[in-house]
């Protein structure tokens, strides 16, 4: 009863990560570890039934807990409290950024030795009636399939879910023999200060080559890209137009793919589920697709591994 969804899916992908982790959050290390995720929605599915019991139900009042239920830093607190996790702890809500600039972070805060450990990533649940039509208000969404950077593209399709980490300083890791999964190597933010839906080449474009320089990687070491790929005519151009930029003649040999074709679009959560794809190109050479791929678009020119996965070493 205390639980939104979004907040559901948290604590168990948050249960899930500790548990591979083998982290126990007692002492010194429960002050010095915390949780920082991202979400858009946050209790939305909580607002949209509580506003339908008191506008079309008539109900004079609704359950004493709603807000702690349907705040966007509900997910943050349940996990706070249930692993003990006494350091910073908050929320981040920069629509579809949200999990990143959430785990970017965590990352400089596990960087700088403020903390030795956090919980981040995000989740998003939507898929409520008020959700779904707030989205269909923007003329954004797709009638049949997400299908990212291909000619036939007609929008974006929503999904739901989390992606929650472990976050852990290096030395801490190794010291007690953990399974590392991979290095978060760098990190950058930027903003395209332009408009509220239109996305900005220069401003994808700053926010890649901040990450490279922030990492002390050269554009020649990448070899996979997780895109955002929405599927919307605007995005998908852009984005491509951005790594054009950045990485020059070296574009052509990247791959690039959007995973949303098969999960959807989890707004606030995505970058979370969608950092998944890279461990698992880094660790086991899977390079998820681009499904749903059709015709090739001349302004989208890049390898998006389109409908099949690829065996690559990146």
């Amino acid at each position: 009863a205390l639980y939104d969804r979004f907040t559901q899916f948290t604590l168990l992908a948050a249960r899930q990560a500790i548990a591979q982790s083998e982290l126990s959050f007692a002492g010194a290390l429960a002050d010095q570890s915390g949780v920082i995720l991202g979400t858009s929605g946050g209790g939305l599915t909580t607002q949209d039934e509580n506003y339908r019991v008191v506008y079309e139900d008539g109900k004079n009042r609704v359950h004493p807990f709603i807000v702690p239920k349907l705040m966007n830093n509900a997910a943050v607190s349940q996990v706070s409290m249930e692993f003990n996790l006494r350091g910073p702890s908050f929320t981040v809500a920069t629509a579809c950024a949200s999990s990143n600039h959430a785990m970017g972070q965590a990352f400089n805060m596990v960087r700088s030795g403020m903390a030795k450990a956090m919980l981040t990533g995000g989740s998003e649940a939507m898929l409520c009636f008020g959700g779904i039509k707030a989205w269909e208000g923007l003329r954004v969404m797709s009638r049949d399939a997400c299908r990212p950077f291909s000619a036939t593209r007609n929008g974006m399709v929503q999904g739901e879910g989390a992606g929650v980490f472990v976050f852990e300083d290096y030395d801490h890791a190794k010291a007690r023999g953990a399974d590392i999964l991979c290095e978060v190597a760098g990190f950058a933010m930027s903003s395209d200060a332009s408009d509220i839906v239109m996305p900005s080449k220069q401003g994808a474009a700053r926010a890649i080559a901040g990450a490279l320089k922030d990492a002390q990687i050269a554009p020649e070491q990448v070899g996979y890209i997780n895109a955002h790929g929405t599927g919307t005519g605007a995005n998908d151009k852009t984005e491509c137009a951005a790594v054009a930029d950045v990485f020059g003649a070296h574009a052509d040999r990247l791959m690039i793919s959007s995973t949303k074709s098969m999960h959807g679009h989890l707004i606030g959560g995505t970058g979370a589920v969608e950092l998944l794809a890279c461990i698992m190109a880094l660790r086991d050479g899977v390079i998820a697709p681009t499904i749903g791929y059709e015709e090739p678009d001349p302004e989208c020119a890049l390898d998006v591994v389109p409908n099949e996965a690829r065996q690559a070493s990146v």
